[in-house]
């Protein structure tokens, strides 16, 4: 035999080649387990049908120390939410038809994750992140900038809203996230929450213009727990919201094109 030969057929590199393979399998199912410890079991669109795992099985329980204190489990036991919709046809993977008011019930382009119903938090001071103007001393609208304050939010439809009278700014990225819109009297004495990128700046008539949704709508825009604070699942509402009527604002915008 040659050296480094074991026997007349298999050697030390035969051998090496195998436990490279029976690594690498190793870690590719490994590596598999760990990624489904978010988002499985899948859920099924038929509820009587059980969650699907697939091969490899979940991994173990890891827990999660979060900068703040709260910890986080993962994979972890998730109540199913109940979407206000029914399928529109029998197969599975039929299309959802709203049962009620979809951008308030997180339907299609309106959906949100269930993030944690607290404010995002700067990592420098472990304040919240966004906050209004009148709540941030340091930070002022740049005076090369149109300023915003008191200018009109019209509607898809064309109908006045109400007037911007704040702007919340990300202290972190120093940027404008959402414009604080006070409602006419018809819609109710509150405020509401505009995001900046549903916003067309009228420089010439001192508008906002909002195409996602009508004016009548902003009335129902998800409100804050807190009049200079917004929690992640707020921002994940208010966004959902809007983007919800890009679709389902009007009935023309849920009709195919042809």
């Amino acid at each position: 035999m040659q050296t480094g030969a074991i026997t007349s057929q298999i050697d030390v590199a035969q051998l090496t080649l195998y436990a490279f393979w029976i690594f690498f399998a190793g870690l590719i199912i490994y590596l598999r387990r760990e990624d489904k410890r978010e988002g499985y079991p899948l859920v099924s669109d038929r509820p009587e049908e059980a969650g699907i795992t697939g091969f490899p099985s979940l991994p173990p329980v890891k827990t999660f120390y979060l900068k703040n204190g709260e910890t986080r489990m993962a994979p972890r036991e998730e109540a199913r939410e109940r979407v206000a919709a029914t399928p529109a046809a029998a197969w599975p993977g039929a299309p959802l038809v709203p049962t009620g008011n979809p951008m308030l019930d997180g339907v299609g382009p309106a959906a949100y994750a269930l993030r944690p119903d607290h404010p995002e938090l700067s990592f420098e001071d472990g304040r919240p992140r966004i906050v209004p103007l009148r709540a941030a001393a340091a930070f002022s609208l740049a005076t090369e900038d149109p300023a915003l304050i008191g200018w009109t939010v019209v509607g898809a439809d064309g109908v006045v809203a109400g007037s911007i009278v704040d702007a919340w700014v990300d202290r972190a990225e120093m940027l404008i996230r959402y414009l604080e819109v006070a409602l006419t009297a018809p819609l109710g004495a509150r405020t509401v929450l505009l995001p900046s990128g549903f916003a067309v700046l009228a420089t010439r008539d001192h508008e906002v213009r909002v195409n996602a949704i009508l004016s009548e709508q902003f009335a129902d825009v998800p409100g804050l727990q807190s009049p200079d604070q917004v929690t992640l699942r707020e921002e994940d509402r208010i966004s959902g919201y809007y983007a919800g009527g890009l679709l389902y604002a009007t009935p023309e915008r849920a009709e195919p094109l042809l």
